[in-house]
């Protein structure tokens, strides 16, 4: 059972996806596009489930899918789509994970632009940070080994921080 946890920014968050990004570069080879942190580890100053979130964008997604023992060589589990059309989804860790992969296409832009703006956007306001941080807070003291109550509670503050970080209302 998975233990939600929130706790204050860490700078390592930022070294930790350096380290872990060269390593996904690397087994992506020429199809790997960028590799992007995204999330909430990836905001300074930002409280955070400590589990560092990256986005590794592919030329070529049934490429990346030839890639998968050598990320299971380097700890990470394979899930697949894993929820959402398109993504490849890994996780390091198990239940108490310490890092999540979120592989998209290129070509897949509305993905890939919906992660980053949110970050950007969090990164750029402060008091909507500050706001989400505090809720993620009281979610995981509320639901401590309720993953999904606690992302349940989250849901409608995150459709509307996104909805705003693409500029469609709000």
């Amino acid at each position: 059972m998975q233990h939600v946890v929130v706790v204050p920014y860490d700078p390592r968050w930022a070294e930790e996806f350096l380290r872990e990004a060269e390593k996904i570069a690397r087994i992506l080879g020429d199809n790997c596009a960028a590799v992007h942190h995204i999330g909430s580890t990836a905001v300074e100053g930002l409280a955070a489930k400590p589990i560092i979130d990256i986005m590794p964008v592919v030329r070529d997604l049934t490429r990346a899918d030839a890639c998968r023992a050598a990320f299971e060589a380097i700890g990470y589990e394979w899930m697949g789509e894993f929820g959402i059309a398109g993504r490849r989804y890994l996780r390091k860790g198990g239940d108490e994970r310490t890092h999540q992969v979120h592989i998209f296409a290129e070509s897949d832009t509305e993905n890939v632009a919906r992660h980053l703006a949110v970050r950007d956007h969090l990164r750029t306001h402060p008091r909507d940070a500050a706001e989400y941080g505090a809720l993620k807070i009281r979610l995981a003291e509320q639901f401590p080994y309720d993953i999904d109550g606690y992302c349940d509670g989250k849901d409608a503050f995150v459709r509307a921080l996104e909805k705003r970080a693409l500029g469609k209302g709000e």
